[in-house]
């Protein structure tokens, strides 16, 4: 199959078109492993010096926020045993005592003798009524009761949100020129 001059010329002519434009494709892919290796070997220098810094800062906060959170939990159970539940309980224990000596009968008894006795000395006895003292006390022991049991509750709950989780290795993370 012969081919016409004409066609011959056309079919050289897209031969040196089609070799030019694969020149300039080659030419292209080189120079854009140029950029790239520029672009990576930059940002390995990006990451080492302005990324790793602050990721390293951030975990060393968050580790100096959670030992503070585990201090300050350990400090408040500490308090609250050894000084919350003691008094209380020392508390509860003298009124207690106090109830059980006035159902004594002996206490009963000396308590009327005492009565009789400040009636014949004529010594002059305070009214029976329930004035604003009394009232005072009883609203003063109800706030005690809830500062006490706020305490409690603030001790003993369960602070998840405190907790952070464990970021592992600080090195694990690293970036280095060989990762790009």
């Amino acid at each position: 199959m012969a081919l016409s001059r004409k066609r011959q010329r056309e079919l050289n002519r897209l031969k040196r078109d089609a070799e030019r434009l694969w020149d300039e494709q080659r030419e292209a892919i080189e120079h854009a492993t140029l950029v790239l290796k520029d672009a990576r070997r930059q940002a390995a220098n990006f990451a080492r010096e302005e990324v790793r810094p602050r990721v390293r800062e951030g975990v060393g906060a968050a580790r100096d926020g959670l030992g503070a959170a585990r201090d300050a939990a350990s400090t408040a159970r500490e308090r609250f045993t050894d000084d919350v539940l003691p008094a209380i309980s020392g508390t509860i224990g003298s009124a207690l005592a106090v109830l059980e000596a006035a159902k004594n009968p002996a206490v009963r008894d000396v308590v009327r003798r005492i009565s009789k006795a400040g009636q014949k000395a004529r010594v002059v006895t305070p009214p029976k009524s329930n004035g604003p003292g009394h009232y005072i006390l009883i609203g003063l022991g109800v706030v005690a009761f809830a500062g006490i049991a706020y305490a409690a509750w603030q001790t003993l709950r369960a602070d998840d949100d405190l907790w952070i989780e464990d970021l592992g290795d600080p090195g694990s993370a690293d970036i280095d020129d060989d990762d790009f």
